[in-house]
């Protein structure tokens, strides 16, 4: 397996394992830590700010992945990673720290979009479904390990030596990247022109449908990133990160197993088994009343993930023009950022810091996810219709018939 893809594949799948890890370390105490700030009415906002930046900078991380290089953007989202997960240890203030988080999202914008765009680059076209299968799966990893391992440093240390673990694993990522060769054809070199953003660089028009059910199945993910913390200690879990922790070990098994079935079945097909597994999760995740059914909304809501992710980057691939790989993933990427904020969102509006309240934030989530496995059922239909009216004029026009 190592060696049906190069070098530099496994190099930058690493470095997202660790840039993912670094941010997701620090999120299952956030509301603590908040709490401690004299913040607790401002849970849903450590992931809010921190979308709304990350999809600010979307744009910007696209086109400069497509104009200087896909190196340069992923080293922006790394450095800015690196400096405030440094810098959170030392500004104590509620105001602060809301400063902090937004500037952070700034890092997810960039790296991962221009780090996304380098994979497409080097992966053979007929495994790409496979290929992000496992390049998803370092992403998962990074998520499940940061939400476990970030609860399990914060129990032994303070938050103080929580910030500092995930400042040395944005260090990792960035180390990992040094060796990887750039992929972009004669990058130029940077100018302040290259700053201005027009709505072409926003959005690549070519992958709105993958956009689409990103928005629409990533709110669960914005509801699920607020609430598990306190999901765990309804259900009187120790460790924080534990939702995130089962649902990694279910996503990994299912990429592992089933990462070139979009391969085989096309994009849109697997992709309505994902979203009706989704559905299925955050079901049973509103439904939950003790540990034994959280755990299974966790194992499901894995697979969903496992299913849906890898190939919406695929299909993503599969639309992109060759020369806006950058700006397609961009635009995939703020699909993701917006759906996660209307989740987080909803959060600020309806969780009232009851297990009530929280399971009605899943239920519109869950509503949302709905609507995906509805969108996608029309465009299957839609293409089959499509196919069929034009085997239909091509019969009538056929002289031998």
């Amino acid at each position: 397996m190592f060696r049906t893809y190069p070098r530099d594949f496994w190099r930058i799948s690493a470095s997202m394992f660790f840039f993912i890890l670094s941010f997701n370390l620090i999120l299952p105490e956030m509301n603590a830590y908040i709490t401690l700030l004299g913040g607790q009415t401002w849970k849903g906002s450590i992931i809010f700010l921190f979308s709304i930046a990350a999809g600010l900078s979307r744009p910007f991380a696209g086109k400069l992945a497509d104009l200087i290089g896909r190196k340069k953007s992923i080293y922006i989202g790394i450095l800015i990673s690196l400096i405030i997960c440094l810098s959170y240890p030392f500004f104590e203030f509620l105001g602060i720290f809301l400063l902090l988080r937004f500037l952070h999202g700034l890092s997810a914008g960039f790296a991962p979009t221009g780090a996304t765009a380098l994979v497409t680059d080097i992966l053979p076209s007929d495994r790409k479904g496979a290929a992000m299968g496992l390049w998803g799966t370092f992403i998962s990893l990074g998520i499940g390990v940061g939400q476990a391992l970030g609860s399990y440093i914060y129990a032994r240390s303070n938050f103080e030596i929580l910030f500092y673990c995930a400042g040395f694993f944005s260090l990792c990522a960035f180390l990992f990247v040094i060796p990887i060769k750039e992929t972009l054809p004669s990058p130029l070199r940077f100018k302040f022109a290259h700053l201005r953003v027009k709505w072409q660089d926003v959005f690549e028009p070519s992958v709105r449908n993958a956009a689409a059910i990103m928005l629409f199945t990533a709110i669960s993910s914005g509801v699920i990133f607020v609430l598990s913390p306190d999901l765990s200690t309804y259900f009187n879990i120790e460790n924080k990160g534990y939702f995130f922790g089962i649902y990694v070990l279910s996503t990994i098994i299912m990429r592992l197993a089933f990462s070139s079935i979009s391969d085989r079945i096309g994009r849109k097909e697997t992709l309505v088994i994902g979203c009706t597994v989704l559905v299925l999760s955050m079901s049973l995740l509103a439904l939950s009343e003790g540990m034994m059914s959280y755990t299974l909304a966790a194992v499901f809501f894995g697979l969903a993930t496992g299913i849906s992710s890898p190939t919406l980057f695929a299909w993503t691939a599969d639309l992109s023009p060759s020369k806006r790989r950058g700006s397609g993933a961009g635009t995939l990427f703020l699909a993701l950022e917006l759906g996660i904020l209307v989740g987080s969102g909803l959060t600020v509006f309806i969780y009232k810091n009851t297990l009530q309240s929280a399971q009605n934030c899943i239920w519109v989530a869950t509503f949302f996810a709905l609507i995906a496995v509805v969108l996608l059922v029309k465009d299957i239909n839609k293409t089959k219709q499509g196919v069929l009216n034009r085997g239909s004029v091509s019969s009538h026009n056929d002289p031998s018939k």
